[in-house]
């Protein structure tokens, strides 16, 4: 098998800026070679709550659902158009003041882009 580059960042919560403490609740994976691109998330509440205990739970799955929108290429409604996989990992990768924020870009090799997504979530995010 070949083995694929890919980028990825992991998406984080920060409640509170100030605090500089977030909870990883993510991740963007972009594998050119492949011509993948996908977001998944998985919220530990309780993590989250400790660090921001009024912090809308709802509010941060539809912030997360929208990564996984643009992931996927969705636009109108709202979400940004933006063509390319590339152009959207960039998008989704570029720094926000949102309490949804990406880590820094990381990279990697894998055999299957679709997996890897999980793999990374169970390992950096679960």
């Amino acid at each position: 098998m070949t083995r694929l580059p890919y980028q990825y960042v992991v998406l984080r919560c920060v409640p509170r800026a100030e605090r500089e403490e977030f909870v990883n609740v993510g991740i963007v994976l972009r594998s050119q070679a492949a011509d993948h691109l996908e977001a998944a998330f998985a919220v530990d509440a309780a993590r989250v709550r400790a660090l921001a205990p009024d912090l809308d739970l709802d509010e941060l799955d539809a912030a997360l659902q929208t990564v996984c929108d643009v992931a996927s290429g969705r636009e109108g409604g709202g979400l940004p158009r933006l063509g390319d996989d590339g152009r959207r990992f960039g998008w989704l990768s570029a720094p926000r003041s949102t309490v949804v924020r990406p880590g820094p870009v990381h990279s990697g090799l894998t055999d299957d882009p679709a997996a890897e997504v999980q793999r990374l979530l169970d390992r950096l995010v679960r």
